[in-house]
């Protein structure tokens, strides 16, 4: 058994007991190998970052079961075939609670978001990276590098949209490692969960496609 995570977004014109049979209809499917739900957190209705299935709206569910993964693809064949699901994700959970919340450090942090166990390691790459093709670096004034500031972040949770938007340029693409200073490895967990909030409609694609 594994931990999952999905998050659903239900058409909005549903009405309580018609979501809540939905979703016990969905996950009596994922847990009948023995699993168990843990938790389910409706967030309700909210404004997607562009429209979906010509819907600027959504509810917004996220639910977190233990599975057999033999028992997933009927799971997931059920929900691809109820036309009220506007769009899901299906993915592992790895600690991330079902809040759009990340997991800050317990220990002092440094601005960069950088762990100590990780400069090094993150030096070398630095140096690797300038014999290779990379997107222009983000310039202020006199062309002086920006630095994402803020707390280290021990777990990113790709449904935290604050978060996620601080390495975000104004047109929506992901900022360059060389701007934001993280190291690699957490350039990489940035990236992933940048594509998930997307496909959720959490942040747009592009600045065009917020309503």
């Amino acid at each position: 058994m594994r931990l999952y995570e999905a998050v659903y977004i239900l058409d909005a014109a549903l009405d309580e007991a018609a979501i809540n049979e939905k979703l016990e209809k969905f996950h009596a499917l994922a847990i009948r190998n023995g699993g168990d739900v843990v938790a389910v957190d409706h967030w309700a209705n909210r404004q997607l970052a562009y429209p979906v299935a010509k819907k600027t709206t959504g509810y917004y569910v996220v639910a977190q079961f233990r599975a057999d993964a033999t028992a997933l693809p009927e799971f997931e064949r059920v929900i691809k075939l109820d036309e009220s699901v506007m769009r899901y994700l299906l993915v592992l959970n790895e600690g991330e609670p079902t809040t759009g919340m990340s997991i800050l450090a317990h220990r002092p942090s440094k601005p960069e978001f950088l762990s100590q166990d990780d400069e090094e390691e993150d030096d070398e790459e630095e140096e690797d990276d300038d014999d290779q093709d990379s997107p222009p670096e983000f310039s202020g004034g006199r062309g002086r590098r920006r630095r994402v500031e803020g707390p280290a972040i021990e777990l990113l949770n790709f449904k935290d949209v604050s978060t996620l938007s601080r390495f975000l340029t104004e047109s929506g693409k992901l900022l360059p490692k060389r701007t934001t200073k993280v190291n690699a490895r957490f350039q990489r967990q940035l990236g992933r969960a940048v594509k998930r909030a997307r496909y959720l409609a959490l942040i747009p694609y592009v600045r065009d496609h917020e309503v």
